[in-house]
């Protein structure tokens, strides 16, 4: 919301990585090579847990839950988890004290016939399946699962509020990935489709949020971020996906298009309205993979962001200026390398019969599905 904006603190340029490692880093405040989200397989786009994936974080990563747990907090996440579907992997196993929502994304292909749906959780037992009693109308988009997950938000900040016990709230809603979704009430209100009537109906809930914040008294009190996990999912087509602007590609790349979202930090009182932070003015930095090299070429492309953040035109690599600002570079990639223990890769492996085919609860549903025989294999999923 614009009166969001007006009184937070606003990054000028804030990246990450893809959908899963922005989850773990954030989570784990340590880089996806440090705490194992990343793969050395052919593809980078391994690095996301789709329900055959066999790993997930870590357990010897300290997660920001368990950290405040100790502080007395009481952590609850709302939405979509995407750290590991596995019993182990699940947030109530990291620190987390509640949840509410999925342990992946929507996306599927899922018909709980040869590919299980994803399952919802209500804390540690199944309370449905995505497109089950959770409906999500591929056709409509409509679904009310938002609407759910605020209503659990605003519960939850209520009652810890009551009992006077600080608390930490990760709300991750999922409505804006493809295939999108909204509810009734915003279907067909944006003037963007679809896409723009979820994130109309995100725009509301966040709203709501702080309103609930303000009403309570506690808001100068709590410190809110807000952010998105990648660029705009732009090989989703139009109705399904935002826009980079100016930038070049989008999610699963290493362009700008594909690293840059927003970074938005709100706690009236303690940060001052319209402030802006540039971490790393006039600073370029390589970038540099872990898998097969495939159609590449071992010159770095650099861009001056300043003048060309649509990354059009790569310095030309016989100029003066390429060859300074590559000396630069190459100094603070070798200081990085010489101090990185990389994580053990945690996202390599698959295996169908790892799939949420009977997740705890399934029985009290009568939705426990039946496993495949368990045959592993080293993921691979080409762009």
């Amino acid at each position: 919301k614009d009166s969001f904006i007006a009184i937070l603190i606003r990054t000028t340029v804030f990246s990450c990585a893809n959908i899963i490692a922005k989850g773990a880093s954030l989570l784990t405040g340590r880089l996806p090579v440090r705490n194992g989200f990343y793969t050395t397989n052919a593809h980078a786009r391994n690095a996301y847990t789709p329900q055959e994936i066999v790993g997930g974080i870590s357990k010897d990563e300290i997660l920001l839950p368990q950290v405040l747990k100790k502080k007395g907090y009481v952590n609850k996440i709302i939405g979509k988890w995407h750290l590991g579907h596995r019993a182990h992997h699940l947030p109530l196993e990291h620190g987390f004290d509640e949840w509410f929502g999925a342990p992946n994304c929507h996306f599927g292909p899922y018909n709980s016939s040869d590919r299980p749906n994803v399952p919802v959780y209500n804390n540690s037992q199944m309370v449905g399946r995505y497109y089950e009693e959770f409906g999500i109308d591929k056709k409509t988009g409509e679904s009310n699962l938002t609407q759910i997950y605020l209503e659990e938000g605003l519960d939850f900040i209520f009652h810890q509020n009551m009992a006077q016990r600080p608390f930490f709230l990760y709300w991750a809603a999922d409505a804006t990935h493809a295939p999108v979704y909204a509810s009734k009430r915003f279907l067909g209100k944006s003037q963007r489709g679809r896409y723009g009537d979820a994130v109309m109906e995100l725009d509301y809930s966040v709203g709501q949020m702080l309103a609930w914040l303000r009403a309570l008294g506690i808001d100068k009190d709590t410190f809110v971020f807000f952010t998105s996990d990648n660029g705009a999912a732009v090989m989703s087509g139009p109705k399904q996906s935002g826009s980079n602007g100016p930038f070049l590609c989008g999610k699963e790349t290493t362009f700008e298009g594909g690293m840059r979202e927003p970074a938005i930090a709100w706690w009236p009182g303690h940060i001052p309205a319209g402030t802006g932070i540039n971490f790393c003015p006039g600073q370029e930095v390589a970038g540099v993979t872990t898998h097969t090299q495939q159609e590449h070429t071992m010159q770095p492309l650099i861009f001056h962001l300043g003048r060309d953040p649509g990354e059009k035109y790569p310095i030309s690599a016989g100029t003066k200026e390429y060859q300074d600002v590559l000396s630069r570079i190459t100094a603070v990639v070798e200081k990085h390398k010489k101090g990185l223990v990389p994580g053990v890769p945690q996202l390599n492996m698959c295996d169908m019969a790892v799939m949420n085919w009977a997740p705890p609860g399934c029985e009290k549903l009568g939705k426990c599905l039946k496993a495949p025989k368990s045959q592993p294999w080293k993921c691979d999923w080409p762009h």
